[in-house]
């Protein structure tokens, strides 16, 4: 197959397009209270794009200039056909076509994965963790096996796979314990993200109550610990710090109190094809068509570049809160769609 035209990915405040978060599933084991409803409707099979189309797509946005591909999902590994997905797509990353490919999971099936992630290239990975007690965890994810993720990090590390614990702060259920989530992880050699809930999804309930300001648990942080701002970057929105009594990294990603979109270099392409330039706006471009309808890269291109010129300067997320007021006085938009139906 030939690869698109190399053009690079620019938008129209002059940020390139690096970094694509590929959805391959809107399916998860768990229904994690901010993130699902509890008896989540999920899309017929027929919507979605089968493997082929995926790894054709993915070859065509290498080909026009993406260097990193996240795999995501919902939780990306209970589709079938994944791994062997992760390998072919790999051979990208074997032969420098592809500088990084790294994948979001929950972590309950991930045990079993690691092999096939290794032979892929997946050298680092992000894994959803919300609490480190047990009973906790069962009842943020309404029924899920901590024990399960825990072992599926070990096996990980253990094979050399670099493990990022990605931690939505929470109010009433984890607040309390971000300081013990985070020494735990750095004991153990893990890079931590404090992620702000995310207001998307208009059907979930009682979000409001569980939103935590990142800036407030920083100035938390600090009363205990030294937390110094770090130069260091993945490619992803989070801000960086190192905690010096523990030696760890720890990011914060905050779509709420703090806006980080001057440098963002990401766009996401859910399973059925949909690219969304921004998280927090309802724009769209449809790819399935092109890529089910032209066996060549034309309307793809056509489509991509279009969207380009759509990239919004920044997203305009918000959560109907007292506490949250809205940016300059003017009201702020929140996308209907679950974050499980955009890909994480």
């Amino acid at each position: 197959m030939s690869l698109a035209s190399p053009s690079p990915l620019v938008d129209a405040f002059g940020r390139r397009i690096s970094y694509v978060r590929l959805s391959v599933t809107d399916r998860c084991d768990l229904r994690c209270t901010y993130c699902m409803s509890e008896h989540q409707t999920f899309l017929p099979r027929k919507d979605l794009l089968s493997w082929e189309e995926t790894l054709r797509l993915s070859r065509f946005l290498i080909g026009r200039g993406v260097e990193r591909l996240r795999i995501t999902g919902g939780e990306p590994l209970v589709r079938k056909g994944v791994l062997d997905f992760l390998r072919e797509l790999g051979a990208e990353v074997h032969a420098g076509r592809l500088r990084e490919l790294t994948l979001t999971t929950n972590g309950t099936l991930l045990k079993g994965a690691v092999p096939a992630l290794v032979e892929a290239g997946v050298r680092r990975i992000n894994v959803s963790c919300d609490t480190l007690k047990p009973d906790i965890y069962r009842r943020i994810t309404r029924g899920g096996d901590l024990a399960k993720v825990l072992d599926g990090i070990d096996a990980a590390q253990t094979a050399g796979i670099k493990v990022k614990l990605n931690v939505v702060a929470l109010q009433q259920d984890n607040r309390a314990e971000l300081p013990d989530i985070i020494a735990f992880a750095h004991a153990r050699g893990l890079a931590v993200s404090l992620i702000e809930t995310m207001p998307m999804g208009d059907e979930i309930a009682g979000r409001e109550t569980q939103f935590v300001s990142l800036k407030d648990v920083l100035l938390d942080l600090q009363s205990f610990w030294q937390v110094v701002p770090s130069t260091e970057a993945t490619g992803g929105p989070a801000r960086y710090y190192r905690v010096a009594e523990t030696g760890g990294l720890l990011g914060l990603i905050t779509p709420l109190s703090h806006n980080f979109c001057d440098t963002c270099n990401r766009v996401r392409v859910t399973c059925t094809g949909q690219l969304y330039m921004c998280l927090g706006q309802d724009d769209q471009v449809d790819l399935r068509g092109p890529l089910r309808d032209d066996a060549g890269e034309d309307r793809l291109n056509a489509a991509l570049d279009e969207a380009l010129r759509f990239k919004p300067r920044r997203h305009d997320f918000f959560i109907a809160s007292d506490a949250l007021p809205t940016r300059d006085g003017q009201p702020i938009h929140r996308p209907a769609r679950t974050m499980s139906l955009t890909g994480g």
